[in-house]
């Protein structure tokens, strides 16, 4: 094997396209797993670069890999031969301690299946894996953001004001939070300088990997508004390239535990403050709406509940991770909100995305503490509470049903996205405990 000097970890395999690197997920020490990655595609592995955590010269002398990941995006199975449900393929053996990746040029899917080794492992050791963006505070105040993709994880942890402990995947120790990652995966579709100056400003930097976009030939310029590949456009780049991106990963324990949504029914308002009762059970539920790109064929908003906010990545029971997660609130005392970044004033076709603006200010207020001093309203259909003025947003946002042109309508789609809420709880309602359970009989009672 010929070792390339000048980038520690990495390898060129003789007589192949193939690269090998050495590499590590988790910020933390006493929980980094080490990674060896190797795969046919070179611009993969440039991705498997940025994203995961590189080591230093020193880190790679008595390196030995926890898992090895290899990656053979260009070799699809045969179902019929195979026993596989698709000519893509993902697949984990822990006694081996071996991811394999196959059939699938989705970058993601490198990351993702140490993520899911990460969930599986870490709440042995009691701690909380997490599919969530986090970011601190000039005093040490840091917040994580779950949600599913196209919720805005990304964006609005991306703060000037705040300090980017990182955009996908974290865990909470007893010591605080810890990101797995090195880099960040962002959505560009429709990206802009104007609204997200940092994110777009990497899709110039040098070995930043750009995927599923439109660019001219000749000028090499971007498209960010052509999603005719595929709605799910992105780039992968380094933490670092962010300029108040954290040096270490590390934070303490959150103040604020912010759940993310996406809701294409036009009935939750843009924040409401939960109790650790009804964070577990919003928690579990994982609702969102998937929006374009986000999976493949899906066009247009569909409703869906994906438990923890990251179904696919949680090999052990939900009510393990529900656990850890009411836990850790209830040692630290962490404030939980929901926060909707779907639809306001109608559901999809009728209605429009809740502003960006709107959204940043209330998750401003929460995160300094300003929320907490504002009137309360108890929402009728959820039974949370729900802020009735909050100061830098004005209008009836606050009250979904006052942005409707019909109030009855408005009930009867509140009724229905209840009603979907409490079938899809019905799954768990014999293995959380009693507030659990009663904070989800309260909705709409």
């Amino acid at each position: 094997m010929f070792k390339f000097e000048t980038v520690p970890g990495l390898t060129l395999v003789p007589h192949s396209a193939s690269v090998m690197q050495d590499l590590m997920a988790g910020a933390d020490p006493r929980y980094r797993l080490n990674v060896r990655v190797v795969s046919e595609s070179p611009w993969h592995s440039l991705f498997a670069r940025n994203m995961f955590l590189r080591p230093e010269a020193e880190e790679l002398a008595d390196f030995r890999p926890g898992f090895t990941v290899l990656h053979v995006p260009y070799l699809q199975a045969d179902p019929a031969a195979d026993g596989a449900r698709s000519e893509s393929f993902i697949l984990l053996n822990f006694a081996r301690r071996m991811v394999l990746v196959g059939g699938t040029v989705y970058a993601g899917e490198i990351k993702k299946s140490i993520f899911t080794v990460m969930n599986y492992v870490l709440p042995e050791q009691g701690v909380m894996p997490m599919h969530c963006s986090a970011n601190v505070g000039p005093s040490g105040d840091a917040a994580v953001f779950f949600g599913l993709s196209g919720t805005g994880k990304t964006t609005l942890s991306a703060d000037a004001t705040r300090t980017l402990i990182g955009d996908d995947e974290h865990g909470w120790s007893d010591q605080g939070i810890f990101n797995f990652e090195g880099g960040c995966y962002a959505k560009t579709i429709n990206l802009s300088a104007e609204a997200e100056p940092e994110i777009f400003a990497t899709t110039s930097k040098f070995a930043t990997v750009i995927e599923n976009m439109v660019y001219d030939e000749d000028t090499r310029e971007l498209d960010f508004s052509d999603d005719s590949l595929t709605a799910n456009m992105r780039c992968a780049y380094p933490l670092h390239y962010i300029s108040n991106a954290s040096e270490t990963g590390l934070a303490g324990a959150p103040k604020n535990v912010i759940m993310l949504t996406c809701d294409a029914f036009g009935v939750l308002p843009p924040i409401a403050r939960l109790t650790p009762a009804q964070a577990m059970y919003h928690f579990l539920s994982g609702f969102t709406s998937k929006v374009a790109g986000t999976e493949k064929g899906v066009t247009e908003p569909q409703p869906t509940f994906s438990t923890c906010f990251g179904a696919p990545f949680m090999p052990r029971r939900p009510e393990v991770y529900g656990e850890l997660l009411r836990d850790k609130i209830a040692e630290t005392g962490a404030r939980c909100w929901l926060v909707n970044t779907g639809w306001t004033g109608g559901a999809y076709g009728t209605g429009s995305r809740m502003p960006i603006r709107v959204t940043r200010a209330l998750l401003t207020a929460a995160l300094n503490g300003s929320l907490n001093d504002v009137e309360f309203r108890t929402d009728p259909n959820f039974g949370f509470e729900v802020p009735i003025a909050v100061e830098g947003v004005s209008g009836p946002v606050l009250n979904p049903r006052q942005t409707w042109e019909d109030g009855a309508s408005y009930d009867a789609q509140a009724a229905k996205l209840v009603g979907m809420f409490e079938e899809n709880f019905a799954q768990y309602f014999d293995h959380v405990a009693e507030d659990v359970r009663d904070a989800a009989l309260k909705q709409a009672a």
